[in-house]
């Protein structure tokens, strides 16, 4: 009971020194945000250190580099390629051969924007067209992977998707100007993507009230509560 103690003192004493920055920059606030940044780079440096340098570098490179020292060659001498990659981005703290430490960096930028150029391809292009070729009313066959329409809040949730993205590209055509039919359309392209914004900063705002009345919730129900019943209150 004291150790639990001990913890719901300590989490009530960091969570009300971060929380009084609402008041002002304070001595409290600065401890607390140095503990919470120094936990945070060493819990880092850990899982990078267990997760990526050992379970990927070590345990891949080590059997083969024994199984090289018996004459025998296998594909995970790649890993030779990482390991000087890696101690060519070190090299970025000795100022004579600085230099050395773009070639990593550039591989490392140059993968990672290939990587991520396909990943949003897919999610941010291609399902999001797909997602716009939907049946208007039904039943219709279920063809091509598209779920027939079953209901009529479902039909009219569906002309709302097909008015949406239509006007909302009308809205984005700049070769023409904005008058007459096509500036209306327009015009409701534009409510139609005030609201997607709305609607993104208010699940935006409404996670951070989440996290906030969790706080809430541990500092009332956890805290308080379990302190007085441990003074006997």
């Amino acid at each position: 009971m004291l150790n639990e103690m001990i913890g719901l003192w300590i989490g009530a004493f960091l969570t009300l020194g971060i929380m009084s920055f609402l008041y002002k920059d304070n001595p409290w606030y600065k401890i607390c945000e140095a503990i919470f940044i120094g936990i945070s780079a060493g819990y880092w440096f850990a899982s990078m250190w267990w997760q990526n340098l050992v379970a990927k570098l070590i345990d891949n490179l080590w059997p083969a580099l024994v199984a090289l020292g018996h004459g025998e060659i296998q594909y995970n001498l790649v890993y030779l390629v990482a390991a000087v990659l890696g101690v060519m981005m070190l090299l970025r703290l000795v100022p004579g051969v600085g230099w050395l430490s773009r070639w990593p960096i550039a591989v490392i930028v140059g993968a990672t924007a290939g990587l991520q150029f396909i990943n949003f391809l897919v999610s941010n292009g291609v399902k999001q067209i797909r997602n716009t070729i939907v049946p208007l009313f039904g039943p219709i066959s279920d063809a091509g992977g598209i779920p027939p329409v079953q209901s009529w809040e479902e039909a009219l949730g569906n002309v709302v998707i097909l008015v949406g993205t239509f006007t909302g590209l009308v809205y984005f055509f700049f070769s023409k100007e904005h008058k007459g039919l096509f500036g209306g359309t327009a015009k409701v392209g534009t409510w139609f993507i005030m609201i997607t914004f709305g609607a993104s900063f208010g699940y935006t705002v409404m996670s951070r009230m989440s996290l906030f009345i969790g706080r809430l919730d541990f500092l009332v129900n956890d805290w308080v509560m379990v302190t007085l019943d441990f003074v006997g209150l």
